[in-house]
């Protein structure tokens, strides 16, 4: 099985939402059922987990402090995407898109139309 890189968000996605402004409620966030296992078993697997996050460098301890203690494995995080959503993502490599709707179920293989550019 090819290996992946699973691009994951932090908040709503493996713990409740905290907006940037409330930095103090980033440490007793509550983690989302299923986030932890979803995501080390990807780790196990031996595909590469980067935690790709709005919140700001500023946060980074905190941030980290939270994952660690929570049992999260990953290789690495990035901070600063951009708040809103929204979001229209253009690679030269093959890129797949999964739109998170609350809860970890198993992953189905869908069709859907996507945008390309023109030869």
């Amino acid at each position: 099985m090819k290996k992946k890189a699973f691009m994951v968000d932090i908040d709503g996605v493996v713990c409740e939402h905290v907006p940037n402004e409330f930095p103090e409620k980033m440490k007793a966030a509550l983690k989302l059922e299923g986030a932890r296992e979803w995501v080390n078993s990807k780790y196990d697997e031996g595909n590469y987990v980067c935690f790709f996050t709005a919140r700001l460098e500023e946060h980074r301890n905190i941030t980290e402090k939270w994952l660690d203690s929570n049992g999260f494995k990953y290789h690495q995080i990035i901070f600063g995407k951009p708040r809103g959503g929204n979001y229209h993502y253009i690679d030269k490599a093959h890129v797949q898109a999964t739109t998170f709707k609350g809860r970890f179920s198993p992953m189905v293989s869908v069709i859907h139309g996507i945008e390309v550019f023109e030869d």
